[in-house]
């Protein structure tokens, strides 16, 4: 096997061990959390980039792609959230034992996973995806445009999974900006491509939903390609040797014991989004209109935590691997707390203001007092969401999926049951939208005290 040269080595690579070992955590935590906002932010935008090409098809077009969001969404939670938090926590874990041989075997291990996992997605949506949208609701021109875009967006799952999980990778050796950046390309690829393949600029045939899938296929073909032959030609810390590298099983286990594990989070979110979105919609079209702009507004929140959590795990795993029990509690409190207020006063500002995010999408006087109400009810309670999300990010870190799984199982419950009871009672809009909010305080609330409760080893 070839030793890479030192001196080759990626800059922001050198030293990170050490550093994320001894050096400052706010500061740290500061560092790696702002290149991945705009990584995540930025996938936000290409994906409303998405949206609104897909309204230039049309309305069925536009319905088409309500019904196969939700799976595109659980597909990227999966693959950068769950699962890649396995996989960072693995390799962070061992690089702060001191076992870079360890990372690199966890490396390959985590990218055949990936493979599988996406072969299997691709599978299964392939075959079973315009049935699942078709139990949504989805029926004629809006199921056909739906199974459209999904035949070809899910036909390349296996790029978007190899992506996620060398970026994952990458992000547990404490390397934020490589990850950041590709994605970043990724997602203005996604934009350009999506628009010239879908509704045909420059000159090229319009493909319709079919193309503009594929902007998002070849994008992330283009970034899975780049992150393998940069971890391949060993200029980070960890080193992909697809070659030299004999699959094992304590490997493979070392990483789904925890990622599997938080596979379930995923699947209670998409579950809590559907029965909230079936709970408001029978209240009539400007109730869903309006909760719609609340929620686009969280789809931008979410990527803020996103980015606060993933920059735990590398603090919080090296920690955890070097015996450091006490620095890896104290980052997972930090980005908790740097999460909260984040989020919370975001969350105050559109409660005290919500014409300053609803006036963007409506001028409908019904539809923009129906969002206020949601914004008044729910967004004092954005900063619990935050400090659940980061909370579960550190967990994984550490290695221990089971209490935020636990925390998110409580939300669901939550709001199942409080459904149940204001859908039984008839109840009005604004008590839906405090449900949302009870949902996400217990989220957070239980995800404190399941972090509390739960060992992360004798220092």
């Amino acid at each position: 096997m070839v030793i890479p040269d030192p001196d080759k080595r990626d800059p922001t690579s050198q030293h990170a061990t050490a550093a994320l070992l001894t050096g400052p955590i706010l500061p740290l935590l500061l560092r790696f959390s702002l290149p991945n906002m705009v990584a995540m932010v930025a996938i936000a935008l290409a994906t409303m980039a998405e949206t609104s090409y897909v309204g230039q098809l049309g309305a069925s077009a536009l319905a088409g792609m309500a019904l196969v969001f939700p799976f595109v969404m659980l597909q990227m939670m999966l693959s950068a959230g769950a699962m890649g938090g396995g996989v960072s926590s693995a390799v962070s874990r061992a690089l702060g034992a001191g076992d870079t041989s360890r990372a690199n075997a966890l490396a390959v291990h985590a990218l055949w996973i990936g493979i599988g996992a996406g072969t299997v997605f691709m599978l299964l949506m392939e075959v079973l995806g315009p049935t699942l949208m078709s139990l949504l609701g989805g029926k004629g021109e809006a199921l056909s445009q739906a199974a459209a875009y999904g035949e070809v967006a899910f036909a390349g799952s296996i790029f978007m999974w190899v992506v996620n999980t060398l970026c994952s990778v990458i992000r547990g050796s404490g390397n934020m900006r490589v990850p950041s950046v590709t994605l970043l390309m990724v997602a203005l690829a996604q934009v350009v491509l999506g628009g010239a393949l879908g509704l045909g600029w420059f000159a090229l045939p319009a493909l319709g939903m079919r193309g503009v899938a594929a902007g998002g296929v070849v994008a992330n073909a283009a970034g899975a390609l780049f992150l393998w032959g940069y971890l391949a030609s060993g200029r980070g810390v960890v080193r992909l040797d697809m070659h030299a590298t004999r699959l094992e099983r304590t490997h493979l286990f070392e990483i789904l014991k925890v990622g599997a594990v938080a596979c379930i989070s995923p699947l209670q979110t998409v579950l809590t989004v559907l029965i909230l979105t079936r709970l408001v919609a029978s209240l009539g079209t400007q109730a869903l209109a309006g909760y719609g702009i609340g929620t686009r507004l969280e789809f931008l929140l979410v990527p803020i935590a996103f980015a606060v959590g993933v920059a735990s795990v590398p603090l919080v795993g090296m920690a955890i691997g070097a015996g450091h029990i006490v620095r890896a509690r104290q980052a997972a409190w930090t980005a908790a707390t740097l999460a909260t207020v984040l989020l919370g006063a975001l969350g105050i500002v559109v409660a005290v203001a919500p014409q300053l995010w609803t006036s963007l999408y409506t001028q409908d006087a019904r539809v923009m007092a129906s969002s206020a109400s949601y914004f008044l009810w729910a967004g004092p309670f954005y900063g619990f969401f935050g400090l659940g999300l980061s909370l579960y990010f550190s967990s994984l870190g550490a290695g221990k999926a089971a209490g935020p799984v636990l925390a998110g199982t409580l939300r669901l419950l939550v709001i199942a049951v409080g459904g149940v009871l204001l859908a039984w009672f008839d109840a009005p809009a604004w008590m839906i939208f405090a449900l949302v909010g009870a949902g996400m305080a217990v989220y957070g609330i239980s995800s404190v005290l399941f972090m509390k409760a739960t060992p992360w080893g004798r220092p």
